[in-house]
């Protein structure tokens, strides 16, 4: 086994313990490193297989292809990038709706990446899902009382008494009244389905939560207010979360560190506000030059990006991003950049 692999502080760029940066509210920096990583995928690929009319497989869609990640517990880690680079299929892959096609997914110190569903079950108590559309992840003939009712069900032996305390308490405890028990979800408005949504696995204490473009689709009011949600719930359950999003205002509020992703690998890797400060990749910088900005100067060294990415049937040769970037050179066509460290930050290109 090579070091990369036996050591993920060495792999992600993170060697030796770094200051924890406060509490769990505070995005100055990620957790200590004194502990193994909650989360640890190591070269995950997810491909999907296309096929002719006749069922002759004929190529494959490289939806993920070749990520690592390790995630700490107490942190928030943003996966960003445009849509179709990957992100929703890491997620999905990670929580098990798809298996991945290469690598290794460990949790807690498991490989549960090919588990069987009984097994799985046993994983899902601890690593759970906020959907990117929580109308359509709850079930529209069920009460947010059956609703909260169900994952206590099936995960504990508690009795009906005892459900009923703790899902009162639960609904409370992200901002609902009792009476929203008796609605069903289409009464609901969006922000409130998101609370029953995560409501719905708070009820069975998870230590890692995926969320999926939490707040797309909410006005800016609403999505302040379940922002600041999240935040209170992270510090109440002692949650760690993969924060999946395209909205990088949102991702520089909440995460600690952040991996940008294009056509299904990361390009660059470190902490939110290095990210931010002094954006190493040409992605992105294309991706922060995008964001507008009042009375504020843009980052240096940025370029406007044009066109959209290739198909990922068909992945360009070397560096993936060579086809849009204003640095690419023959040895972009030749050789795949790797994940190094520049300047504290990983970074996938040969001239970052």
């Amino acid at each position: 086994m090579n070091e990369s692999r036996r050591d993920p502080e060495a792999r992600h760029g993170f060697a030796g313990a770094r200051p924890s940066g406060g509490g769990l509210g505070a995005i100055s920096g990620p957790p200590a490193r004194t502990i193994a990583p909650l989360l640890d995928i190591v070269d995950v690929a997810r491909h999907f297989p296309v096929r002719s009319a006749f069922g002759r497989k004929i190529g494959a869609v490289r939806a993920v292809d070749g990520i690592s990640l390790a995630v700490w517990p107490g942190e928030t880690v943003g996966l960003v990038g445009e849509s179709g680079c990957g992100k929703s299929t890491l997620g999905k892959t990670i929580i098990g709706i798809h298996a991945p096609t290469a690598g290794e997914i460990r949790f807690l110190g498991r490989e549960i990446g090919h588990l069987p569903p009984r097994e799985r079950r046993k994983v899902a108590r601890d690593l759970q899902y906020v959907y990117q559309d929580p109308g359509a992840s709850l079930d529209p003939r069920w009460k947010v009382r059956r609703l909260l009712h169900e994952p206590l069900k099936i995960h504990t032996r508690l009795s009906r008494k005892q459900r009923d305390a703790a899902v009162q308490a639960i609904l409370r405890a992200v901002g609902l009244p009792d009476a929203h028990l008796d609605l069903y979800p289409h009464e609901l408005s969006g922000g409130q389905q998101r609370r029953v949504g995560l409501a719905r696995i708070l009820t069975l204490h998870p230590k890692l939560v995926i969320l999926d473009e939490p707040t797309s689709g909410l006005d800016v009011s609403v999505q302040a207010s379940v922002l600041k949600l999240f935040r209170a719930m992270r510090e109440t359950f002692a949650l760690t979360y993969l924060f999946i999003s395209h909205d990088l205002a949102v991702v520089r509020t909440m995460c600690q560190r952040l991996a940008v992703m294009y056509l299904g690998r990361i390009v660059e890797l470190g902490e939110t506000a290095a990210v931010f400060a002094d954006p190493r990749h040409p992605y992105t910088q294309s991706l922060l030059a995008a964001v507008p900005k009042i009375g504020a100067a843009r980052v240096s060294r940025t370029f406007s990006l044009e066109g959209e990415p290739p198909n990922p049937r068909d992945v360009p040769t070397g560096c993936r991003f060579r086809t849009r970037c204003p640095l690419a050179q023959d040895v972009c066509a030749a050789e795949e950049p790797a994940l190094r460290e520049v300047g504290g930050q990983r970074v996938a290109c040969h001239f970052a």
